[in-house]
């Protein structure tokens, strides 16, 4: 269903492919980028990229399942983080790698970005993935009559 391919010739990198590449015929979720809310609108972990990039996730996960997919079947991200210093866009990369989006491990692009849309937001991801088929419900014996 998917085939995670890194250029040879070109330097390796750490944990993400160059591509990913998916079989036609299979659902794909485009997702919106997943921000640092709670449920009630506020912004989580004020002040601190690497709480925001671990409440992100736990958004990204919920409009995953949303639409029946889950992080082992992200095939790419766009990560977005308010900072010109590498190394805060380093430590929110650790905590990517950590969740499970890098299994496979999937393409990505780490941004660092002057603003981003709500007062205080410092990380935001947007993904694509795919669906997987959902199970099939085992059918019911059919009756057969009697004469």
């Amino acid at each position: 269903m998917l085939e995670r391919v890194t250029a040879h010739t070109l330097f390796p990198p750490p944990t993400y492919s160059h591509a990913t590449v998916v079989e036609a015929g299979t659902r794909l979720a485009f997702l919106a980028g997943a921000v640092p809310l709670d449920t009630g609108g506020k912004v989580v972990g004020e002040g601190d990229a690497v709480r925001q990039a671990e409440q992100v996730l736990v958004n990204l996960g919920e409009q995953l399942r949303a639409v029946g997919s889950d992080l082992g079947h992200v095939v790419a991200t766009d990560v977005y983080v308010v900072s010109s210093e590498p190394s805060v866009l380093s430590a929110v990369w650790e905590v990517v790698e950590a969740s499970g989006l890098s299994v496979g491990p999937h393409s990505s692009t780490l941004v660092g970005v002057a603003c981003l849309g709500y007062t205080g937001q410092l990380v935001e991801i947007t993904a694509t993935a795919v669906v997987p088929p959902a199970p099939s419900a085992p059918s019911a014996p059919e009756e057969v009559a009697q004469p």
